[in-house]
């Protein structure tokens, strides 16, 4: 098993890069209905991308896929979902739902032309998830580890890998058959940069059955350099070092996960200071 790797970009020239190095799927953010408010005090990237960019970003690709996450349920809903997949959105991302209903209305303006991802990154989706597993048409889920742990007041997101929600929630979607997977990641070997190590993460992911993953900001951090060639040998390299983690983990034993694992808590219970 390898991981899905999605990589966020509006922009044609790096989505081509990540293609060639391998990344699965380039990841187009439309959403924007609040989340300014939910996200604006803390240090995320809160795009203002065009709904143009489908088409502009589906041309270039030939072997990722395009997953688009439009906005929450609203008036606009069905046109927008509609521009997007005859555009060549691949796969639509619904974020920020909150209730059956929702994605009731989100799947039936989809209506099977497109595959389906749900964003689930809000403790009141977590309350009715098993309500909306019974519902037809959901290929995919997806579990945003940043507003959910908005949404229960935590300090740190991985929190809720620590604390087991991830993993209940995992096992949820693995009995019903649905390809699932959480939160982001950054570069292999850059311990020292990040609060928790990629290789915990990715570790967790194999531990939890997990399909599919983001690329975060910390893989390549597109504001620190404009040159396409250092671009190019970021992901490039940093797609090779992945895939030989995964690799190792993929050899892991149930002891070495478990390992992983109360080591993964342990740094978590640090960073939050408890």
């Amino acid at each position: 098993m390898a991981l899905k790797l999605m990589y966020l970009t509006n922009r044609p020239d790096i989505a081509e890069i990540a293609q060639r190095a391998g990344v699965d799927r380039i990841f187009l953010d439309l959403e924007i209905r609040g989340k300014e408010e939910r996200q604006g005090h803390l240090d995320t990237v809160i795009s203002h991308n065009s709904i143009d960019d489908t088409a502009k970003l589906k041309a270039v690709l030939n072997s990722s896929e395009l997953l688009v996450r439009v906005n929450s349920v609203y008036d606009g809903t069905r046109e927008e979902v509609s521009r997007v997949i005859n555009d060549g959105a691949d796969i639509v991302m619904l974020p920020y739902f909150k209730t059956v209903g929702e994605v009731e209305r989100f799947l039936d303006a989809v209506g099977g032309r497109a595959k389906t991802c749900l964003l689930l990154e809000t403790p009141e989706a977590v309350e009715v998830i098993d309500d909306i597993l019974k519902l037809d048409g959901i290929d995919e889920i997806h579990i945003g580890l940043n507003d959910l742990h908005l949404g229960y007041r935590m300090k740190f997101m991985f929190e809720l890998v620590a604390d087991g929600t991830v993993e209940r929630l995992c096992n949820k979607f693995r009995e019903k058959g649905v390809f699932y997977g959480f939160g982001g990641v950054g570069r292999v070997g850059n311990a020292a940069e990040v609060p928790l190590p990629a290789e915990n993460i990715i570790t967790e992911h194999y531990r939890l059955g997990s399909q599919m993953v983001i690329l975060s900001r910390a893989f390549c951090n597109l504001s620190k350099t404009g040159d396409p060639k250092y671009v190019e040998r970021l992901f490039s390299d940093g797609v090779t070092e992945f895939r030989e983690f995964e690799k190792k983990v993929g050899a892991y034993t149930d002891e070495m996960f478990r390992d992983s694992h109360l080591d993964t808590v342990e740094r978590v219970n640090k960073i939050i200071g408890k």
